[in-house]
């Protein structure tokens, strides 16, 4: 990263004082951090990055707590209904907040129901490849679905999913036939990527990057516009003549509707100061691109991803369910 890159991002960070008229008692006990997925995803790995560094900015210990399930809807629904004292909160990801509400004819939750406090982290999706899989480029897995119609698997985190859209939005785009096989998370996916029971997926860089090098996984594409400083020699979906196949995840710090506005002051403040450089390094060693754009900016954005996901769920004819 240039110099100057670094300072902007430590400017961005400063630590700010207590916000005027917060809670003088908050937080009095330790704070939870929901994760709607399991152990060892990338929405996970943010929170619990993040815990640490939270827990000293708030001088009470911050737990991180996976409740996985229903694409993540479990955990949010928790969060939804938890007492709105700022001692739960979640670590929301694309799924649940935005993604849900274009594959799930109900969720027992609204938009309206969460107060964003701050945008954590951006994680662009890798279209990735079984080592043994003969196809080195994302031309050449869409030749390769061709020339087998219906034999080759891709695999998701569930049904609904992030990776199940954009696998879903290939087919359509591409005209191909392949079979949709959903996880309950990444963990369970990589495996069995790696084990060849499916020949693609769609993951974020972390869940890749132990795997990328040892022949046994391989990155055809980024999904998104830029190529990533994590995996520089991975081309973009752009570059590869596919520019509609573009997503991602992110992680988000949520709390209650109703957490009066001093708490979520202090916990605004309590993120950007733990939000350093040391933490944002941190991120990046794992290709997690930290972000930590404030409320306003976070609401902005999970209204603008609510949008586009619906979007793209039209287009790979992904139906309610």
């Amino acid at each position: 990263m240039r110099i100057g890159r670094r300072a902007a991002l430590a400017a961005a960070f400063l630590p700010l004082g207590r916000p005027a008229g917060a809670q003088a008692d908050y937080p009095s006990r330790p704070v939870r951090l929901v994760v709607g997925y399991p152990a060892g995803g990338s929405t996970d790995v943010v929170a619990r990055l993040l815990a640490e560094r939270l827990g000293r900015s708030l001088g009470q210990p911050v737990i991180v707590e996976n409740r996985p399930g229903a694409s993540g809807t479990l955990g949010a629904d928790a969060v939804a209904k938890a007492a709105p004292d700022g001692h739960t909160l979640l670590v929301g990801a694309s799924g649940e907040m935005a993604i849900a509400r274009a594959t799930l004819r109900s969720i027992p939750y609204a938009p309206e129901d969460f107060a964003p406090i701050a945008l954590l982290t951006e994680q662009p999706f890798l279209v990735l490849v079984n080592g043994a899989l003969p196809a080195d480029s994302l031309a050449a897995l869409v030749a390769l679905a061709r020339a087998r119609p219906g034999t080759l698997n891709y695999g998701s985190f569930g049904t609904g999913t992030a990776p199940h859209l954009l696998g879903e939005l290939l087919k359509a785009e591409a005209g191909i036939e392949v079979t949709h096989v959903p996880y309950r998370g990444s963990a369970p996916l990589t495996a069995d990527l790696l084990a060849g029971q499916v020949q693609f997926s769609f993951d974020t860089i972390p869940a890749a990057l132990p795997h990328l090098g040892t022949g046994k996984l391989r990155a055809l594409a980024l999904c998104r516009a830029t190529r990533a400083a994590a995996v520089p020699g991975v081309p973009t979906t752009a570059e590869a003549g596919m520019p509609w196949l573009l997503g991602g995840t992110w992680a988000s710090l949520v709390a209650p509707a109703r957490v009066p506005e001093a708490i979520q002051a202090r916990l605004g403040a309590a993120v950007r100061q733990a939000m350093g450089e040391a933490l944002a390094d941190a991120l990046r060693e794992r290709g997690l691109e930290p972000v930590g754009a404030d409320a306003a900016a976070a609401r902005r954005y999970i209204a603008a991803e609510q949008t586009r996901w619906a979007a793209i769920a039209r287009r790979g004819n992904v139906q309610p369910e």
